[in-house]
């Protein structure tokens, strides 16, 4: 991370999808018959700014009858952008701001209290420390590998230490420092070197570009200096690696746990019965890995199926085949980890005296 740490980032990528906007307050709507629009219906919508420089002016939106123009209801909280009048003219009525989004700060912060609740509820100490390192990794994320990438930085090569210093805050802050930690972190290092290198290996033979989606393109247009074959395999990896800390800390924690019930087991025995467990658990996440981008490709898939185009024409364009090989290439390294990280633990769990072994929390399971 400190080779790769970025300098000053100057780039303006994000000033053109993101544009200044003041918060408002839907007061009332009310419908008036109208010419010229999409509809016959049109509708006034009275807003009350609640910042910038006109902070409390009521102002009046005038929307179409919800074709184009979003639905919006009384007491709905609003991102609204002066529109920009050209100079001589005056302000259309109805015209002065525009809607630019919904507000929705308040609903997040609201859902993320619950999230973190929930988990403190739940997991009690384990589950404050795994929401300490959610806070690490979102940090490595954002203060390190969004620079470094737009910095100019190797892609691939961010996307790997990132990964791996992500992994390490989780683990270690999730689950301290042990035996179980380390068979956990030296798994999924493993298995990343195998997710990396099928990644790669997969990503030049089905000739990805990294081009497929809007925001390539806008990259692209911008001339952002970012790699887009690099940026689609740091997707790859950064996605996989979230399922490999899961399965890594599950078999660890298995692994121990038989060895506390009966220390007199030979390698071959607790390796064996490890990966009983280890099956059923590749089994149920392998199915919500796919689900996992199935799901976030859903509005995709439902063009391509009312449309005239076959499913194999589908799935060998970018867009749906990069998907494909990013979930298959993670459901390979998921399978790999499982007997990686159960020899390792085994190994470590083989070298434990009794008083360690009986130290060990036994239900080590965190998602």
């Amino acid at each position: 991370m400190a080779l790769l740490w970025p300098g000053d980032v100057e780039t303006k990528v994000g000033e053109a999808i993101v544009t200044k906007s003041d918060t408002a307050t839907v007061m009332s709507v009310a419908e008036f018959p109208c010419a010229g629009l999409e509809t016959d219906v049109c509708r006034e919508v009275k807003i009350r700014l609640e910042s910038g420089d006109a902070n409390g002016a009521v102002k009046s939106l005038v929307l179409d009858n919800g074709t184009i123009d979003p639905e919006v209801a009384e007491g709905d909280e609003l991102r609204v952008v002066k529109n920009v009048v050209p100079p001589g003219a005056d302000p259309v009525p109805g015209r002065e701001y525009s809607i630019s989004d919904f507000d929705r700060q308040g609903p997040l912060l609201l859902l993320v209290l619950i999230f973190a609740g929930v988990v403190v509820l739940f997991g009690r100490w384990r589950g404050a420390m795994s929401l300490v390192g959610l806070g690490f990794s979102l940090a490595i994320v954002l203060g390190f590998m969004v620079p470094a990438i737009l910095n100019g930085k190797s892609t691939l090569a961010v996307a790997i230490v990132g990964a791996l210093a992500v992994m390490l805050a989780t683990i270690l802050l999730a689950h301290g420092a042990g035996p179980k930690s380390l068979a956990a972190i030296l798994g999924t290092a493993a298995s990343l070197v195998v997710t990396v290198g099928l990644a790669v290996l997969f990503t030049d033979m089905t000739h990805l570009t990294g081009l497929a989606s809007e925001e390539a393109t806008f990259l692209q247009i911008n001339d952002a200096g970012v790699s887009l074959r690099g940026l689609l395999l740091a997707g790859m990896i950064i996605a996989a690696l979230g399922v490999l800390d899961d399965v890594t800390i599950s078999q660890s924690s298995t692994v121990l746990a038989l060895r506390a019930a009966d220390p007199g087991q030979t390698f071959r025995e607790l390796f064996t019965r490890a990966m009983d467990v280890g099956r059923d658990h590749v089994s149920a996440t392998v199915n919500t890995l796919v689900l996992a981008y199935v799901g976030a490709s859903l509005p995709l898939l439902l063009i391509f199926s009312s449309g005239q185009i076959g499913f194999l024409d589908a799935v060998n364009l970018e867009i749906i085949s990069k998907e494909v090989v990013a979930t298959l290439v993670g459901s390979i390294g998921l399978i790999a980890a499982v007997p990686i990280t159960t020899a390792l633990a085994c190994v470590l769990a083989r070298r434990m005296s009794a008083g360690e072994l009986a130290a060990v929390e036994p239900h080590g399971h965190s998602h």
